[in-house]
């Protein structure tokens, strides 16, 4: 009679334990038509200081530094005054007498911010000095305008590269701080009427050149 009690109790043990199982089963299998529920993970973001601007190379880059040549449709208009009137220039000419462009009006002028221990301004002048010669007969004018430095520095480094155009004085900065060329090399090209046309952050090649004198020069073919 001891061992029919035993497995009956057995058997209600076992039914027990099953019918807990279902319960738990029944309680863990979601709704088909209920919402899914996910857990919230944090999104992490890079913060804009350390992603790359796209625009970076078009932003004023510190005095010195040159970046790769900037269009003046790729950095902005302002920021080389495209389709504005040239800012005023007036300044000594190393080896005597004045730059004025106010006197050069009538005349497709390009004016170059520089300096000589700037690896680009070094580069760019041997190629400046050859369209100088080319066009010097359609009335091109080319100044370099040197930024902080002594003249005898300037014109031994005139002298070192055969510079056929001149070279004006800005000692103090002034002319560089009222033109906004914050970095060096930077270029401007001016028409006849004195009007901005194309600007570009050094260095840049021939190709780059021609095409921004043509913009000042429309009547003359202009090649690298």
């Amino acid at each position: 009679m001891s061992a029919r009690l035993a497995i009956a109790a057995g058997l209600v043990a076992g039914a027990a334990a099953a019918a807990v199982l279902l319960v738990a089963l029944v309680a863990f299998v979601p709704d088909p038509g209920a919402p899914t529920v996910r857990p919230t993970v944090p999104l992490v973001l890079a913060s804009a200081s350390v992603l790359p601007s796209a625009s970076s190379s078009a932003s004023a880059p510190m005095a010195g530094i040159s970046p790769s040549a900037v269009p003046s449709a790729s950095a902005g208009a302002e920021a080389f005054h495209i389709g504005e009137a040239a800012p005023e220039l007036d300044l000594p000419q190393v080896g005597g007498g004045q730059i004025a462009l106010a006197e050069l009006r009538g005349k497709p002028v390009w004016v170059n911010f520089m300096a000589t221990w700037c690896p680009p301004c070094v580069d760019e002048f041997p190629v400046m000095n050859g369209f100088a010669a080319r066009y010097a007969d359609e009335g091109l004018v080319i100044i370099a305008v040197d930024v902080r430095e002594d003249e005898g520095t300037v014109a031994a480094f005139a002298e070192s590269l055969n510079t056929v155009f001149p070279i004006g004085l800005d000692a103090d900065g002034s002319a560089q701080e009222r033109w906004g060329a914050r970095a060096l090399p930077v270029h401007f090209w001016i028409d006849a009427d004195g009007i901005v046309r194309e600007g570009a952050l050094g260095g840049i090649g021939p190709d780059v050149m021609a095409q921004s004198l043509q913009s000042i020069m429309p009547d003359v073919e202009v090649t690298p």
